[in-house]
């Protein structure tokens, strides 16, 4: 047997999220602000020696960073190519760098090289001159995790490095960082993608991958990614593995547990009727589902969200959404003050979902409380307000009885009421009596 039949072929597939990777600022999506304020220093040459990118997870630190170091140390196609805000990507710098093995680009993980003695030996590096490059940028991930000793360690080299040297700190939480580190660098707040970014940047890579999709299954996977491309992506390779090649709806909700919207419709329907026994009818379809009550509660906000949208401002929702027309039926049924209060309730039924006995018995006292509590709504001229016809038990309990005509009229007769004529008899002695002080006023007018 050969030796090359125990050689493990590589395996070619690349997920996604890393085949994908922008390369230059242009294809960087969602970042705006930083891409043109880093654009305009690198064309103006008015270059920083430390720089600060904050925000949540998966929004393009890491990215933005390589794509800085090979802005700050591209060649050119023909090598004698200058700092460029557009990095031809072709040269030995660009090329090094996208493969993670450039030399003079030093990635560090503050996580698991957090103490005084790992930044003390990066810095000793740092006073020699690149090898191979313009420039050496140290790129230090998730920054906020170095121990107190090692940030007063670099605050000096940080504050004036050598000519050569750029840092560029990367970070999730911004506000574990001294102020003393702060203010020696050039910040940067990189934002969550919003949903509208994630979905045109599937469509386009899913194009080139030759994957069909359907549109609102990429809606349904931004919006799990919460603000992530990079999870957006992952979650949109699971997808792809678990249709086997394409992306559907129903693929989607069956991987990520997501809720139909039609049962969302079942309950709203059924509050408009005031219908308890429909409300519990569809939790129970629910629960046998195995869905997840909070995810419910909060794609329930979501749709009231919706409906307050299409009664203020119409035209702000998006054609493509699927439940559009239920939508606008239900904005129709509903007044803006129900609306409110139904939002109000869900959010905060969600909150309280963990302290109720189990999550079933907290999602169906949500849907109860929604509908025990409605705004009471103007009658007739708008001055009186009644409340709503489907408040039976209110109605109930004020519909008087038969047999309270004839206590009233018992009651209105003196004569038939033992208690009303002995307060009357009271009373009339009471006024023919006289008042000691008038007996007394008369006793002294005789004497005198």
């Amino acid at each position: 047997m050969r030796l090359l039949d125990f050689i493990v072929p590589s395996m070619s597939y690349q997920v996604l999220a890393r085949k994908y990777r922008p390369k230059n600022f242009d294809s960087l999506v969602g970042q705006d602000h930083v891409v043109r304020a880093l654009t305009h220093a690198l064309e103006n040459k008015r270059l920083h020696h430390a720089y600060l990118f904050t925000g949540t997870r998966g929004v393009g630190k890491t990215t933005l960073s390589r794509i800085l170091a090979k802005a700050l140390n591209c060649q050119g196609t023909d090598g004698q190519g200058d700092i460029t805000a557009h990095p031809c990507g072709v040269c030995d710098a660009c090329t090094s760098i996208d493969a993670g093995r450039f030399v003079d680009y030093i990635e560090m993980d503050a996580a698991s090289n957090r103490g005084v003695d790992e930044m003390a030996q990066l810095l000793e590096q740092a006073i020699y001159a690149p090898s191979n490059a313009r420039f050496k940028v140290y790129m230090i991930d998730e920054v906020h995790m170095l121990t107190s000793h090692a940030f007063n360690a670099m605050l000096k080299t940080l504050e004036e490095p050598p000519e050569h040297v750029k840092f560029i700190l990367a970070t999730t939480d911004p506000q574990k960082i001294p102020v003393t580190v702060l203010s020696r660098c050039l910040q940067f707040n990189l934002k969550q993608m919003p949903p509208g970014h994630i979905v045109s940047h599937l469509e386009n890579i899913l194009s080139q991958e030759q994957i069909s999709y359907d549109t609102p299954a990429l809606r349904l996977l931004a919006q799990g990614a919460q603000g992530s491309m990079r999870d957006a992506l992952s979650l949109t390779d699971q997808a792809i593995a678990y249709s086997a090649g394409k992306v559907t709806l129903d693929a989607v909700q069956g991987m990520l547990g997501a809720l139909d919207h039609t049962y969302l419709v079942r309950l709203m329907d059924a509050l408009a009727v005031q219908e308890g026994e429909t409300l519990l009818a569809v939790a129970d379809d629910m629960a046998a589902r195995s869905l997840s009550w909070s995810a419910a509660l909060q794609d329930l906000g979501t749709l009231l969200n919706r409906i307050a949208i299409a009664q203020a401002v119409p035209g702000a929702l998006p054609d493509d959404l699927p439940e559009l027309d239920d939508i606008q039926r239900l904005a129709a049924q509903f007044s803006a003050e129900d609306i409110q209060l139904f939002y109000q309730i869900v959010v905060h039924g969600r909150h309280e979902l963990g302290l109720a006995p189990d999550e079933y018995a907290g999602f169906t006292m949500t849907l109860l409380r929604m509908l025990a509590f409605t705004p009471l709504r103007a009658h007739g001229d708008g001055n009186k307000l009644v409340p709503p016809a489907s408040a039976k038990l209110s109605a109930a309990a004020t519909k008087p009885k038969a047999s309270a005509p004839v206590s009233l009229a018992i009651a209105s007769k003196p004569e038939n009421n033992p208690l009303t004529t002995e307060v009357s008899a009271s009373s009339t002695t009471t006024a023919r009596s006289p008042s000691p002080a008038a007996n007394c006023n008369k006793s002294s007018s005789k004497k005198n």
